[in-house]
């Protein structure tokens, strides 16, 4: 039980990183950007490729980082400067991205990475973790990267530009009213939610141990369901969104956890999701109609 409950949390921060870039593009932008779907892989192909090479674990991290803020621009500017709708933009990216995830990584659709250090067993965090957190060392490492990446979206939110694509996302006339171009707000924003995907893919390149080119299948399903069950469960101004969001990421995994717990194959995953998820939108719809009627 006690692993059950150590791994829900571990796949949980993971894609709390992930649903916190969703986040950005869903609750902000109102942007529905499939595109995470090819850069959570991504992320996962610059870290395979940085490790292979001997990099420092941490300074995958940032690469991974740095390349899907570029994927996520590169949506933007087809979305922004060549007028394409917002849903075909983000389609084109996955789909031109899914070939350059092969590429990245030589044409292998999976690349062991068993032999290479990560950010979870280099040798200075294993000098500073004392022997009686041995066991938890992962978790507690995940949650560090998932609580600095929250922290500096918070910080970036409370900015002229963060309040900007707020803005944006509300009323877009209002930005160019204020003679601010909205769509390099869209840009930056789409950057921003892309960089935090593929750093979630990094972590979960290096937690796993290999990157696989379909490991990114279903991401954005995972995130709206995140970021929808946090965002509803804790209405209101108790927590930040963002928290909410990371306790969503959290409460989902656990539901998936304990789907195949009671005896659902593994196989079945991607139908649990699909399920629960289609529930989470039910839910999620019966509420707003009971606040209009009220």
């Amino acid at each position: 039980m006690e692993q059950l409950i150590i791994g829900v949390f571990e796949q949980g921060f993971i894609y709390a990183i992930m649903a916190l870039g969703v986040y950005i593009t869903y609750k902000i932008l109102d942007f529905p950007d499939l595109s995470v779907d090819s850069t959570f892989p991504l992320g996962a192909a610059v870290t395979t490729v940085m490790l292979s090479s001997g990099k420092n674990p941490l300074l995958a991290l940032i690469a991974a980082t740095a390349a899907g803020a570029i994927a996520g621009m590169v949506t933007g500017i087809i979305h922004v400067k060549f007028k394409v709708r917002d849903l075909l933009s983000g389609i084109i990216v996955m789909t031109g991205l899914y070939t350059l995830n092969l590429r990245i990584v030589g044409g292998s659709a999976n690349v062991p990475l068993f032999n290479y250090k990560s950010v979870f067993d280099n040798d200075f965090i294993n000098g500073i973790f004392p022997e009686a957190l041995a066991p938890y060392k992962t978790v507690i490492i995940i949650f560090i990267i998932m609580i600095i990446a929250k922290i500096l979206l918070d910080l970036y939110l409370k900015t002229k530009s963060g309040y900007l694509l707020r803005a944006v996302g509300d009323n877009e006339t209002i930005v160019t009213s204020l003679a601010k171009d909205s769509g390099f707000v869209k840009i930056v924003g789409l950057a921003i939610s892309n960089g935090l995907v593929a750093l979630a893919g990094s972590v979960m390149c290096q937690q796993q141990r290999f990157f696989e080119i379909s490991m990114g299948t279903g991401t954005i399903v995972i995130g709206l369901a995140s970021v929808i069950i946090g965002t509803n469960v804790f209405k209101g101004n108790l927590i930040k969104a963002t928290t909410a969001v990371v306790i969503g990421s959290v409460i989902y995994k656990a539901c998936v956890a304990i789907a195949i717990e009671v005896g659902l194959p593994a196989t079945d995953l991607k139908l649990i999701t699909a399920v629960l998820f289609l529930i989470i939108l039910i839910i999620s719809m019966d509420r707003k109609k009971k606040v209009k009627k009220a």
